[in-house]
């Protein structure tokens, strides 16, 4: 019989979202529900502040150049499609790493058939870090870009952005960054690194609502990428043609605007709270989780075993268990819910050393407690013995 719920898969949504995001969403649903930039109407301008107040908020907690360089886009895995297809053609050369979501490789594995691009996939160790020097020897004269994940959503690991930046800046090439796992919790400087794009998803640590996400694009990145659609923009309608310029060259087609409007709340969520706050109270509990299961023998961690370089998602196996039946064991018996599989990343797996299983995933967030930490801990306990 379940006594509690306990949420423990951050890493695919947050949950809870904070009241605010909720109210803000029922606000614009209840009292303004016009589309932003289709009409000179009172609601119409409304929704457009709103839109607007959201890219500015973005723009200086990514530290971007500019409002209109925030491209907004249904998640994270379009807006790496758009710059990945908008960007690379026949015969260019695109470097990314042995631990990658799906979104990173699947658009690059099509890319390779369809047009030919040449891909590298730098390995990474079995924990999951990556040798900058290894990217560095991967660079051919053709290399047009670097994509990678800031951080994997298997073992936590963060890669060494910096590093890898100052590599693609000496080399002039493109650097495009999956932050999927990191925007909200780790300091991201776009103008700082010399970022040309970075992708973001609103569902997860920036505890907007599903079917959110962006890409920030650098001038020279928007300048030669195409559009992945076409059509109304609201703007410049006498023409026939996309217009070039940011953010319409992009953003075809009426917006989420009730979901950015949640957005725009969950970043004012964490401006308020204090990113390093957030990130302190989950490495905290990631910890306190990493070092029970030394107390668990029979319990296999994988990926790094301290706080250091690492975001607070933690995969385990158990020799001998199916992890589906204790993913649904932890469920059914104490309300935890957690994910058990691939999640996405099979080339991590591979890395990792847990294809085909998989491995079964705790992710924590802001909103977790050390007391569900200990009861997870316990449950786990009791079901692997």
């Amino acid at each position: 019989m379940k006594t509690k719920h306990v949420f423990l898969d951050n890493a695919a949504t947050s949950n809870p979202k904070p009241e605010a995001v909720k109210q803000a969403m029922m606000d614009y649903l209840c009292n303004i529900g016009a589309s932003p930039g289709r009409g000179g109407y009172s609601l119409s301008l409304e929704a457009g502040g709103i839109v607007f107040e959201a890219r500015e908020a973005i723009c200086n907690l990514f530290n971007a150049p500019s409002e209109d360089q925030v491209i907004f886009t249904p998640n994270v895995t379009y807006a790496l499609n758009l710059a990945l297809q908008g960007l690379l053609k026949p015969s260019d050369h695109v470097i990314t790493t042995g631990m990658e979501h799906n979104s990173v490789i699947r658009p690059l594995r099509t890319l390779e058939e369809k047009r030919q691009v040449k891909v590298t996939v730098v390995p990474c160790d079995s924990e999951g870090r990556l040798d900058p020097q290894d990217i560095q020897a991967a660079l051919c004269p053709n290399t047009k870009l670097i994509v990678f994940t800031h951080a994997s959503n298997v073992s936590g690991t963060v890669m060494p952005l910096a590093d890898i930046a100052a590599i693609a800046h000496e080399a002039g090439i493109f650097l495009l960054v999956d932050t999927a796992q990191t925007a909200g919790v780790l300091k991201l400087d776009f103008k700082q690194l010399k970022l040309d794009g970075l992708a973001f998803t609103g569902h997860k640590s920036l505890y907007g609502p599903p079917g959110t996400g962006g890409l920030v694009v650098s001038k020279r990145l928007a300048k030669e990428m195409e559009p992945l659609i076409y059509g109304g923009t609201g703007s410049k309608s006498d023409d026939e043609h996309q217009p070039l310029f940011l953010p319409d060259k992009f953003e075809a087609g009426t917006t989420n605007t009730v979901g950015i409007a949640g957005l725009l709340a969950g970043i004012k969520f964490i401006t308020d709270t204090g990113q390093q706050q957030i990130a302190a109270h989950e490495k905290h509990l990631a910890q306190l989780f990493i070092d029970g299961l030394n107390d668990i023998p029979q319990i296999k961690l994988h990926g790094p075993k301290g706080e250091q370089n690492r975001v607070a998602t933690v995969s385990i196996t158990v020799p001998g268990q199916d992890l589906g039946e204790l993913a649904y064991r932890l469920d059914a018996k104490y309300g935890i819910m957690v994910r058990s599989g691939l999640h996405c990343a099979p080339l991590a797996h591979r890395t990792l050393g847990t294809f085909p299983e998989g491995t079964l995933r705790f992710s924590f967030g802001y909103f977790n407690t050390e007391e569900e930490v200990i009861y997870s801990l316990d449950a786990l306990n009791t079901l692997t013995k």
